[in-house]
């Protein structure tokens, strides 16, 4: 099995170097198809591992090649292929093989059509070294390369300012969680002496009550200090609070990307990394609160921008930033499995939801806004119905895939007993109501009521073709039923046994548990629940806001100015960043170009050297008169000094 786990990540890196490198010369069509097959590989065997994994129940922690060795700690890649492995591999490349599929036909007239698949494959080659990591350099090398690939890709139309300052955007706020994560791992290498995941799980219980020195005088957790600075890193990847601004504009980037980063990837790769430390945060309540409340802050104020977005994809890109939200909840409450698999099913519904945007906007010409669309439905039936699909389990509709995920959630904060959990409850019983309003404020106003588009765009609307509609249905599936074939299994069993460390004081799911008797009885319970009455009410209210009376939005929006400027601007996030940090930044820049180069290294060091030797050459060149007897009598005077000299130091 060895060859294979190696194999998984290879198959999509042989795709990405076919498509960089010989891209133009074996063109288009040859293209596609070999960063496909080779994703299909990835994933075939990804099911081979699942399998070998889950059902047979072999496990893998060993090293593949030792990149060196330094005061006997060992640096190397390795793999560790266990239940959260395999489920990860599983999901990142059949998300990632939909978006190949559906990038055929959404790039089709793009002249940069074998870069892309080039960079979509080099990212999921970056996401599975993550995720298979066994050690913290390995995670730190797949952290960094998704950062530098998405850097790439959400800057893919490069000719465009706004793409520019996007990726730039991302790169930056993704290296201040990442200064953090380097500083959580630095943390684990000096107290543990290793970066081997099995080494520092084992003797982390050993530091649980040693202290380190922050500030001179005070105390601190050292297991409380690496949590926190790891979780640093996580809310770069997994854009919480206030580390979030990036991931909205990185819509920046084609939509197939979107999907690709928003879905199963980029983003869920800090709930990935909380999750496999949780022998860490489990010794850190601290930890775990922090984590608790700045999940709860982001799934309900992330969640409330998305009421007033009319860019079909910022609205499904600030779903993304509240299910994160729903994601760190979980973590925080120790209900990491809840976690794990909202990750797993957001991955399907998220991925769809891009992708059906997708399909809006070719069949738009490229329009965006939602107020320019409406009545879409008879045009579009297949993206209309999976868009429902995907849109029923984003709020969390009995039944589907994402009902299952978030009431587990819900559930498990309610019976959490640390410090936060009852304002983070609060939070995201709300974010429930908000969550199904935004969605299906977007979802009427693109496809049901009357239509809004020009005569030229209504003439044209038609289906996408086949490439495009195939991951559509192919992921409306598991948006749709994987949720209750799964959360026995995932949730209230033994799949997550010896991977997922959590304290007995903690373990919420345990006592959610006890009261599990299938998935029908999980919906049956949840239909009568405030979750579900709440989710009911947020789709009705767009139906009469959007549907029936649209007047009256309107009216709200002009008696509520300054809210509605605070909801638009993003709190004032972007605002303050452009003008703290940024210009901040070019400020000091100034001021360090006039006092360094200008002062120090132009004026002083090299003008000024210039300037001293020509005034000393000024004064030297008066010693030069062209008279016989000045120059006998310097002479005389060096002659007397050099003797004076002499005697001095000879006797």
């Amino acid at each position: 099995m060895e060859s294979i786990y190696l194999a998984i990540p290879l198959a999509p890196l042989f795709g990405a170097i076919v498509a960089g490198f010989l891209g133009r010369r074996i063109g288009r069509t040859a293209t596609h198809w070999v960063a496909i097959l080779s994703t299909a590989t990835a994933f075939a065997l990804s099911v081979m591992v699942f399998i070998d994994t889950v059902y047979d129940g072999n496990t893998f922690n060993g090293g593949v090649y030792t990149w060196g060795i330094s005061d006997g700690i060992n640096l190397e890649i390795g793999f560790l292929i266990d239940n959260l492995t395999a489920m990860m591999m599983m999901v990142v490349t059949f998300v990632s093989l939909m978006v190949h599929i559906y990038t055929v036909g959404y790039m089709h007239d793009d002249p940069g059509y074998q870069r892309f698949f080039s960079y979509i494959a080099l990212f999921t080659f970056s996401m599975l070294m993550l995720v298979m990591a066994n050690n913290f350099m390995q995670l730190f090398f797949g952290w960094e390369a998704v950062g530098l690939v998405s850097y790439l890709l959400i800057g893919f139309w490069f000719q465009r300012e706004s793409a520019i300052y996007a990726n730039l955007k991302a790169f930056l706020v993704n290296r201040v969680g990442d200064f953090g994560f380097i500083l959580g791992i630095a943390g684990v290498l000096a107290y543990f002496n290793s970066l081997d995941y099995a080494d520092v799980f084992a003797a982390a219980p050993l530091l649980a009550d040693v202290t380190m020195q922050v500030i001179p005088g005070q105390d601190w957790s050292v297991m409380t200090v690496i949590c926190l600075l790891l979780f640093v890193g996580a809310m770069g990847k997994s854009a919480q609070v206030p580390l979030h601004v990036w991931l909205p504009d990185s819509m920046e980037g084609p939509t197939p990307i979107s999907a690709l980063i928003h879905a199963a990837t980029m983003v869920t790769a800090g709930i990935f990394m909380v999750a496999r430390m949780s022998p860490l945060y489990e010794l850190s309540e601290t930890a775990l609160s922090v984590v608790m409340i700045i999940g709860a802050i982001t799934a309900f104020f992330m969640g409330l921008l998305g009421i007033v977005q009319n860019d079909i994809k910022r609205v499904v890109a600030y779903s993304t930033l509240s299910q994160l939200g729903y994601m760190t909840v979980a973590l925080g409450a120790s209900a990491y499995a809840a976690g794990i698999f909202h990750l797993m099913t957001h991955a399907f519904f998220k991925a769809l939801l891009f992708l059906a945007a997708g399909s809006v906007i070719i069949a738009m010409h490229h329009v965006q806004d939602i107020r320019q669309m409406g009545g879409l439905k008879k045009y579009l039936p297949i993206t209309y119905w999976t868009s429902l699909i995907g849109s029923l389990a984003l709020i969390g509709f009995p039944g589907t895939s994402g009902f299952f995920s978030k009431d587990a959630i819900i559930e498990a904060v309610h019976a959490s007993t640390l410090p936060g959990a009852t304002f983070a409850w609060v939070m995201v019983m709300a974010g429930v109501f908000i969550t199904a309003f935004y969605s299906f404020r977007m979802f009427f106003l693109v496809f049901h009521g009357k239509e809004r588009m020009d005569e030229h765009t209504r003439e044209h609307l038609h289906e996408p073709p086949k490439v495009m509609t195939l991951p559509l249905i192919l992921l409306a599936i598991p948006s749709l039923a994987i949720g209750a074939f799964t959360i026995g299994k995932m949730l209230f069993a033994d799949f997550f046994d010896g991977v997922i460390f959590v304290d007995p004081a903690h373990d919420t799911l345990a006592h959610i548990g006890e009261h599990f008797t299938g998935a029908l009885g999980f919906v049956l319970h949840g239909v009568l629940g405030l979750p579900v009455l709440l989710s009911f009410a947020g789709v009705a209210l767009a139906w009469f806001f959007y549907l029936k009376r649209p007047d009256i939005p309107a009216a709200i929006k002009d008696r509520f100015t300054g809210v509605y400027n605070v909801l638009v601007n993003a709190y004032g996030f972007d605002a303050f960043n452009d003008k703290f940090f940024a210009a901040g930044g070019r400020r000091l820049g100034r001021l360090f170009w006039r006092a360094g180069d200008v002062a120090v290294i132009d004026g002083a060091l090299v003008n000024g050297t210039a300037f001293g030797i020509g005034r000393i050459a000024a004064r030297l060149r008066h010693v030069q008169t062209g008279y016989l007897f000045h120059y006998a009598f310097a002479m005389i005077i060096g002659l007397l000094v050099l003797l004076t000299v002499f005697v001095t130091f000879s006797f």
